[in-house]
C-alpha cells in the first residue's frame, strides 16, 4: 500500500514540473531570448536648413545705366563753349552705397566749371531726396520745367546749383562762374537740355 502511494506522489510531482510556464533556466536557446518590443518606432522630425528658414533679400537693381542715359553729353553743352574736364564733381545732394550715379564735368575757357550729375535712388523717390536736401546759399528762381516732379535751385557766391527730380532720378547741375549772375544764366540755359534727357528716361 505504501509503495502505491509513493508512485502516485511521484507522478503528480512530475506532472507539476513539466506543466510550469516559463523558460528553462538551463536551456540557453530560450532563456536569453530578447523580449518582444511592442512600442511604435519614433520618427525624427525633418530638419529645416537656414536657407529655407530665412528668405533671401531681393537684390538691389543696378540703376546706373538709367542714370547714364539722363546725363548731359558733350553735344548737349557744345553751345557753352566748354571742354571736357576731370576732377572733383561739386554738388550738395548726398548719395549712398545703394545709389547709382553718373557724372560729367566740363571747363569754360576761363576758370569756370560746369558739372552734371544724375543719381538714381532705388529705395525712395527722387522728389523725396530733393525735398530733403538743403544746399548752401539762397534759393533762386529758375523757369519751371515741364514733366518734372520737383525742381529746386540755389546760388552761393559764384556757384549756382539746380536739381530736377522725376521718378527715381535726380538731375543735378552745378555751375561755378566768374560771377554769380553768369553762373545763374548758364544754369538757366542748360535747364531745357537737362529736362529733355531726364523726362525721356521715365
Amino acid at each position: 500500500m505504501r509503495h502505491r502511494q509513493a508512485i502516485a506522489l511521484a507522478a503528480v510531482a512530475l506532472v507539476g514540473l513539466t506543466g510550469c510556464d516559463g523558460p528553462d533556466p538551463n536551456n540557453l536557446e530560450t532563456y536569453y531570448d530578447d523580449p518582444v518590443t511592442t512600442s511604435a518606432p519614433v520618427h525624427a522630425e525633418p530638419r529645416v536648413s537656414q536657407a529655407q528658414a530665412a528668405p533671401e533679400k531681393p537684390a538691389v537693381p543696378d540703376l546706373g545705366p538709367l542714370a547714364e542715359r539722363a546725363l548731359l553729353t558733350d553735344a548737349d553743352v557744345a553751345e557753352e563753349g566748354v571742354e571736357p574736364a576731370s576732377g572733383e564733381v561739386s554738388g550738395c545732394l548726398a548719395d549712398g552705397p545703394s545709389v547709382g550715379s553718373r557724372t560729367a564735368t566740363w571747363r569754360y575757357p576761363g576758370a569756370s566749371l560746369l558739372s552734371h550729375r544724375v543719381l538714381a535712388f532705388p529705395d525712395r523717390s527722387a522728389a523725396q531726396a530733393v525735398a530733403e536736401t538743403e544746399c548752401a546759399g539762397k534759393t533762386v528762381s529758375v523757369p519751371v520745367q515741364p514733366g518734372v516732379e520737383l525742381q529746386r535751385a540755389w546760388r552761393d557766391g559764384k556757384t549756382c546749383t539746380v536739381m530736377l527730380a522725376k521718378g527715381s532720378l535726380v538731375s543735378e547741375l552745378t555751375v561755378s562762374a566768374s560771377t554769380e549772375a553768369r553762373a545763374v544764366d548758364a544754369a538757366k540755359r542748360l535747364l531745357p537740355a537737362m529736362t529733355a534727357k531726364l523726362t525721356a528716361q521715365q
